[in-house]
This record gives structure tokens, C-alpha cells and sequence, in this order.
């Protein structure tokens, strides 16, 4: 038999592999609720964001239904409707940007023109215009990011900025931001963003990168508030608990 390509599988994958596989075999039954996530993390010895990121992808792959205030619960198997999901993790994406976008906004602070300065303004301007039209405001963030890393005058910089902020097309942001993104978190987020460009135009890049993590690093906190776990309604049990295997995380 000829050698096979072994693909390196992200550890959301291996957690969402493993809960798939109790589902099938009826482990958790149609319509119970699965564990809450901080039990699911220990039981498996790795991170809560990295349960998030499987939970979000069994919900887009059609196995499980996140119920916001009252928790995660089992679909009947439908093998018209579900699907495998494969895509960069968000929570783990917007880590990756923090390391990479935290340098550029103390670089920009050093090197930003008044106009360019000028130009995350109007970039804000922007954000704000979309969310008070009622529409999420992709254009104008994604704008602001850019520009921070055109500042550096490296294509690289700026085409790796571009393809992560991509990443929120994924399926997987995008049903992890349909459940935590709202008029209240985007106010949240512009607010942050008004402090990355006083940072920036104060020339300080000590506050510029301060200011970028704290925003990237909230915004990842808000994807991973929590989903809430009432008691379970009626004809709905909680399920019971399972023994997972422990990943390395």
C-alpha cells in the first residue's frame, strides 16, 4: 500500500472527533445536554476555548444545538444535513493575532503619519456607520487592522493581517460570532479601537501595543462568555457523564 500524507489534525478536530464518536454510538442521548464545557475541559485535560471551538463545530456540522442560557444539546442524526467542518480555529486565530497585531500598533506609533493617523479615524468612522445601519461592521474593522499594518511597509505583514481578519468568513466564526456578536459587544469593540489610535497618536508604543492586545484579547473573552446552564427543561435530561480520553493540549 503506498504511504499516505499524514495531515497534522488541530486539536479542536481531535476534541470534536472524539465527542462525535459518543454521539454516534448513542452515548448521549437525542435531546440531552451535554456536560458543561468547563467539565468537558477537564474531563479531557485541555482548554475551555478549545472545547468552544469543537462544540461550534459540531453545531455547524448539524450534531448538537447551543441553546444561549440554558446550554448545549444532542440533534437527531441527520445525515442529509450534517457535514465535516475544517477550518482555522477562531479563538485560536484571534490569539494568533494578538502576538502579531500587538507589535504592528507600537510600530505604527513610531512611524504613523497625521494622515494616516487620519485614516483610522475614518476607518472607525466607518465601523460606526455599519452597526448603527444594522449590519456587522467587516468593512471598517478590517480596514483599521490593514492600516495598522501597512505602517510597517512590509506586504507580508499586511497580507498575513488580511488573512487572518479573513478568517472571520470561516464557518466556524461565523457561528460562534451569530451567537456572541451584538450591537452592545460591537460599541464594545469600536471603544477599543478609539484607544488603539490615541495610543498610536500619542506616540506610544508601549500604550499602542497595550491597547491592541487589550482589545484582541477582549475580543476573545467574549466569544468565550458563557453559554449558560439552567437546570434541564422537561424532556430534556442532562446527559450523563462520560469517561473522554485526555488530550495533550
Amino acid at each position: 500500500m503506498p504511504i499516505q500524507t499524514i495531515e497534522p489534525r488541530r486539536l479542536y478536530r481531535q476534541i470534536a472527533d472524539q465527542l462525535r464518536g459518543l454521539l454516534e454510538r448513542g452515548e448521549y442521548a437525542v435531546g440531552s445536554r451535554l456536560p458543561p464545557e468547563r467539565d468537558l475541559a477537564q474531563q479531557l485535560g485541555v482548554s475551555r476555548p478549545s472545547v468552544r471551538e469543537a462544540l461550534i463545530a459540531l453545531e455547524v456540522e448539524g450534531r448538537v444545538e447551543v441553546r444561549m442560557g440554558s446550554g448545549i444539546y444532542v440533534l437527531p442524526i441527520d445525515a442529509a444535513r450534517t457535514r465535516t467542518v475544517s477550518a482555522e480555529g477562531p479563538l485560536e486565530t484571534l490569539r494568533a493575532r494578538a502576538l502579531i497585531e500587538s507589535e504592528l500598533a507600537a510600530h505604527a506609533a513610531h512611524h504613523m503619519s497625521r494622515a494616516q493617523v487620519a485614516g483610522l479615524r475614518n476607518a472607525l468612522a466607518l465601523m460606526q456607520q455599519e452597526v448603527d445601519s444594522g449590519h456587522t461592521p467587516a468593512r471598517g474593522d478590517r480596514l483599521f487592522h490593514l492600516r495598522i499594518a501597512q505602517a510597517a511597509e512590509n506586504s507580508v505583514l499586511e497580507r498575513i493581517v488580511g488573512e487572518l481578519f479573513d478568517e472571520r468568513r470561516n464557518p466556524l466564526f461565523e457561528q460562534l460570532g451569530s451567537h456572541f456578536e451584538t450591537a452592545h459587544s460591537w460599541t464594545a469593540a469600536i471603544a477599543e479601537h478609539a484607544a488603539v489610535i490615541a495610543a498610536i497618536a500619542s506616540r506610544s508604543a508601549a500604550a499602542a501595543r497595550t491597547a491592541m492586545a487589550a482589545h484582541l484579547s477582549n475580543s476573545h473573552d467574549r466569544f468565550t462568555a458563557s453559554i449558560g446552564h439552567a437546570a434541564p427543561a422537561s424532556g430534556a435530561p442532562a446527559a450523563p457523564r462520560r469517561r473522554l480520553a485526555r488530550k495533550a493540549a
